[in-house]
């Protein structure tokens, strides 16, 4: 599975809650127009660090207790990574961090849109990342 390294430099446009979260992804080139339009959906508990160093446990459908992720609202993609069979780490420039680890029953998040390669964390994970 490839590391999706094409959110760097991707402001989060779009924060959307049900029973998933979904973070949508947008970049424009210079001149070029969008050169990503994508969307997050994260399905199984997360974590995200803020700003003021603040560690957020969170799970989807959990109503109010996802306000954390809005501060996410305009934040641009600083850093990701993936660690394992596909724990994902999103790193901001306000300073928080987003943390995904695959869950052993269920898939934990998915990627897809325009200027990203589609990935699917699946139950226990995924092997052989590369960048």
């Amino acid at each position: 599975m490839k590391v999706p390294t094409e959110l760097v430099g991707a402001h989060v446009s779009r924060t959307a809650f049900d029973q998933q979260v979904r973070i949508s992804f947008t970049a424009c080139d210079s001149g070029a127009g969008r050169r990503l339009d994508a969307e997050l959906v994260i399905e199984t508990d997360f974590t995200l660090s803020d700003t003021a160093g603040g560690r957020h446990a969170l799970e989807p459908g959990s109503g109010t207790a996802l306000a954390p992720v809005l501060g996410l609202f305009t934040a641009t993609v600083t850093g990701v990574g993936v660690e394992g069979r596909g724990k994902l780490i999103l790193d901001f420039d306000q300073g928080s961090r987003l943390t995904v680890a695959p869950h052993p029953g269920f898939e934990s998040w998915n990627l897809t849109g325009e200027g990203v390669t589609p990935v699917l964390v699946g139950p226990g994970g995924e092997a052989h990342w590369h960048r």
